[in-house]
C-alpha cells in the first residue's frame, strides 16, 4: 500500500480541456491561424504549452512565439471559467487524506496555473506538495523533477503510486521505479493506458480510490 500519492492534474483530478481550447483558440484567432474543436486537444495536451502550441499551431513555425505567447498570457486570466474536478475526486482526495497518505500533484503546466487550478477547484484542502512546470528540471516523463520531490519528502519510488490519465505519467513512473494507475476518465481513455502498461486501469473515482488503498496497489 502506497504512502504517497502523485497526481496529475490535467486529465486526471480536473476536467481543464474547454478552459484550453479556449484560450488556444482565441490566440489562434489572434494570429490569423485555423481553430480546433475542442475534442481534439484532449489528444494535443499532456507535454505542455510549448508541444501544446506547436501542435495546434502545426504547419505555422513562423507564428509560434506569438500564439505561445498569447495562449500562456490569455490561459492564466481564463483557467477556472469551465474547469471543474472529475466526479468523485473531491471525495476521493479527502478519503486519501483521512487514511493518512501524503498527497502530491506533479503538472507539465506552468506552475503558477497549477496553484491556481487546485485553489479554485479544491479550496480549503491542501496537497503536500504541488509541483509545476520548473525551468530547472524537464517535463514529464523525465523523472528528475518526480526524484527531487521524493527527494524533499524521504520518500522512494517505491512509497509513491503515479496517478494519471495518459502514457506520459505512466511512462513517468515507469522511468521513476514506482507503481501506476492509469485513469481512463481522463483525456486520452483506456486503451492508451492499457498501451502503455499501466499496473492498474481505474474506470472512476471510487474504482481508483479502492485500487489505492489495496496492498499491493
Amino acid at each position: 500500500m502506497p504512502q504517497a500519492i502523485l497526481f496529475d492534474l490535467d486529465g486526471t483530478l480536473v476536467d481543464s480541456v474547454p478552459d484550453i481550447a479556449a484560450a488556444m483558440n482565441r490566440s489562434l484567432r489572434r494570429a490569423g491561424l485555423p481553430t480546433h474543436p475542442a475534442e481534439r486537444y484532449r489528444q494535443m495536451v499532456g507535454n505542455g504549452a510549448r508541444i501544446l502550441t506547436e501542435r495546434a499551431a502545426a504547419g505555422h513555425p513562423e507564428a509560434f512565439e506569438r500564439v505561445y505567447r498569447m495562449y500562456r498570457k490569455d490561459y492564466a486570466l481564463h483557467l477556472l471559467r469551465e474547469t471543474r474536478p472529475y466526479p468523485g475526486i473531491p471525495a476521493l482526495l479527502e478519503a486519501l487524506r483521512a487514511r493518512g497518505k501524503r498527497l502530491f500533484v506533479l503538472s507539465n503546466k506552468d506552475e503558477a496555473d497549477v496553484r491556481k487550478v487546485l485553489e479554485g477547484c479544491f479550496p480549503g484542502f491542501r496537497f503536500d506538495r504541488v509541483r509545476g512546470r520548473l525551468d530547472a528540471f524537464p517535463l514529464k516523463p523525465d523523472p528528475a523533477s518526480a526524484r527531487d520531490l521524493l527527494r524533499l519528502e524521504g520518500l522512494l519510488p517505491r512509497d509513491v503510486c503515479v496517478v494519471g490519465d495518459s502514457a506520459v505519467d505512466i511512462a513517468l513512473a515507469k522511468a521513476l521505479g514506482a507503481p501506476s494507475l492509469g485513469c481512463a476518465w481522463g483525456f486520452r481513455g483506456a486503451q492508451e493506458l492499457v498501451e502503455a502498461k499501466a499496473d492498474h486501469v481505474a474506470q472512476n473515482a471510487g474504482e481508483a480510490l479502492r485500487l489505492l488503498l489495496s496492498d499491493p496497489v
